[in-house]
């Protein structure tokens, strides 16, 4: 009899102890980290430690897996933009630097005065002191370049203050994506443009087999080699699975009140190009 009424309360606490798991687990807010579903607040903390362990290899991996094709890509989002002087940019999730050294150099090699402002921003101050050491290897210190740590969520300027927004590879990490278009639309000045460079879907079926081959078989084993870090690079090709395709992802934006919304894939879709202005 004892051990029968042994047996029945271990069974009971177990039970109990499921449901208050269960409850505990519906009480919160999940949310993806590649294929891995986590708290939401556990989120930002995994992604900052993602590239804290990538940033010094950041720029070598990004020529490995793209062959290098990440430079056009970078540099088409520039030509989109076609920025002239005296032009203030917000790149988010610019940490290296990539797109804020284009920016300023657009269309200003004739040696004269650099009249643009680029704030850099990035929620890593890993990645944000590689882009400097690199700005000081490229003599831009002392061109118009802030560099500032922070959270795309949260941006702590005022509205309407930049003329251009730009964010490249960075949104498809963060928590809530409508949260970072709402804020880029707040701190646009009326006319101001919208650019995010970030790769997307490839409609093609057979290329669409042999990218996903690529992706998940090669370039966790180049992070390896290159990067020491298997994990992290797994993360990244998972990330990208996870985020909307180029229609759902323009109409986020438009959402946001953002007006002549379009986008321009590149590269078979494998990035694309949105962008669109604030009224």
């Amino acid at each position: 009899m004892r051990i029968v009424l042994r047996l029945a309360c271990n069974h009971t606490y177990q039970w109990r102890k499921f449901l208050n798991a269960s409850a505990r687990r519906f009480s919160q807010e999940f949310t993806h980290f590649g294929y891995e579903e986590v708290p939401v607040e556990d989120k930002a903390k995994k992604v900052h430690k993602v590239f804290s362990n990538v940033a010094k290899s950041y720029d070598d991996m990004n020529d490995a897996m793209s062959f290098g094709i990440h430079r056009l890509w970078k540099d088409t989002l520039i030509h989109k933009m076609n920025p002239g002087e005296n032009v203030s940019l917000l790149d988010v999730a610019g940490g290296t630097g990539d797109i804020a050294f284009r920016f300023l150099n657009y269309k200003s090699l004739s040696g004269e005065e650099c009249t643009r402002k680029v704030t850099v921003y990035d929620i890593n101050q890993d990645m944000l002191n590689v882009g400097k050491e690199r700005a000081q290897q490229n003599g831009l210190m002392d061109c118009n370049i802030s560099w500032v740590c922070g959270d795309a969520e949260n941006l702590p300027f005022e509205d309407n203050t930049f003329c251009a927004y730009t964010i490249a590879f960075g949104i498809r990490n963060c928590t809530n994506i409508e949260k970072v278009i709402s804020e880029s639309y707040r701190v646009l000045k009326p006319g101001g443009q919208f650019l995010c460079l970030e790769f997307s879907r490839v409609n093609q079926p057979i290329l669409r087999r042999l990218y996903d081959a690529y992706s998940f078989e090669i370039i966790p084993v180049m992070g390896e080699i290159i990067a020491g870090d298997w994990n992290s690079y797994k993360y990244l090709v998972e990330s990208i699975r996870k985020f909307p395709d180029q229609e759902a992802f323009k109409d986020c934006i438009s959402h946001a009140g953002f007006k002549f919304v379009d986008y321009t894939n590149l590269t078979f879709g494998t990035v694309a190009i949105h962008s669109g202005f604030k009224f």
